[in-house]
Order: structure tokens, then sequence, then C-alpha cells
């Protein structure tokens, strides 16, 4: 077995407001920058085998304090990344409660594909193989990995044996801690959406 701490990034300017996506530049907010260094103390007294982050900036910036407390360095693996949102990147949400294809994808995640971007199964099998990947490596460990929301949730999803299409039901806030203990067969959700301390 191995014990995922799946965190998503800290606060930035984009949150709530629009799709980041795959964008570069989309850095942490000041408030942002708080919750990471508060998230890197809550969980400074964890021991963790090794930590991973998506390519986005502010992954990577989230990781970082938590690298300064644990003494790891942040491995960045492309299974972690962000969904392909492709014509929605940067799209404000505002305006995608207008477009049909928006409301489709909300109600039927499961086999909807965001225009010139992934499908939410692609992305859940991503993430998925690359944990699969991790148990290979970190047998009987902690390990934790920076990601998205939707990531976080779709990983959620496959492991409870969730359809795709009840995403939504989910809440997985930013700085947030959700932990998940993947045996060969069976899994145990610790703990979702978690913004305290965490003892494992």
């Amino acid at each position: 077995m191995t014990t995922f701490i799946l965190i998503r990034h800290a606060t930035t300017i984009d949150v709530g407001t629009r799709l980041s996506g795959r964008k570069e530049g989309v850095v942490l907010t000041e408030t942002g920058v708080a919750e990471a260094d508060a998230l890197a103390q809550r969980l400074s007294g964890l021991q963790v085998a090794a930590l991973y982050s998506s390519p986005m900036e502010r992954a990577q910036a989230t990781a970082a304090p938590l690298a300064q407390v644990w003494g790891k360095e942040v491995a960045v693996m492309e299974a972690f990344n962000e969904i392909d949102f492709g014509a929605w990147t940067q799209a404000q949400f505002s305006g995608l409660h207008s477009d049909p294809q928006f409301a489709l994808f909300n109600q039927f995640r499961s086999h909807t594909r965001i225009p010139g971007g992934e499908t939410m199964l692609e992305a859940q099998c991503r993430m998925v193989q690359g944990l699969q990947q991790l148990m290979q490596q970190h047998p009987q460990q902690k390990v934790a990995i920076v990601s998205h929301c939707d990531m976080i949730k779709a990983v959620v999803a496959y492991y409870l044996g969730m359809s795709l299409d009840h995403l939504l039901r989910l809440d997985i806030e930013p700085a947030s801690v959700t932990v998940l203990t993947v045996y060969p067969e069976t899994t145990r959700l610790q703990l979702l959406n978690h913004r305290g301390a965490v003892v494992l």
C-alpha cells in the first residue's frame, strides 16, 4: 500500500473567476503565498518519502514551502498536470455559463470532450497511471502530490468507484489536503478537502 497526500495548489487570481488551465504565468496571490506557508507548517510533522508536483507554476510554488520543511526536492510529473482545457483556457466562468458545451461537460463529464482539449476520463487515467507508478516506487510509504482541483476530484472518484458525472458533488478548496491510502485490493479515504492539522 501507499498513502497519497493530495494537495490542491493555493489561491491564484484566477480561482473562482476563470479557468487557468495550462496557461503559463498564473502565480499565487498574496493570500495564496500565505496559504502555502501555513500548509507547510500544518504538514511539517509528517514523514513523507517524496514530494511531487504538477508542472504548473502555481503548484510548484505551493510545493516549495513543503520541500523546505520536509527537506525534499520537488519532483515534477506531467501525470499530475492540470486538465488540458483547450479552447476554454483562461475563459471566464461568467462567459462559460452560457456555453452549451460547458453545460454538457459539467453534466456528462465521463464522455464530453473539452473543445481542443482532454476528456475528463483521459485526465483521470493520466493521473491514476501516475499514482500507480508511484505505488511501485514507494511501497509502504507516504507520498505528497501537489495538483489541481478537478484532478484530485477525479482520483477520489476513481478509487471510490464514483462516476465522473458526479464530480461537482465534491469540494476541493485551495491548499486543502485529501488523503488516500491505496492497497492492492482496496482503498481507504482518510481525509477529503481538509484545511486543518494532519496526523497520519
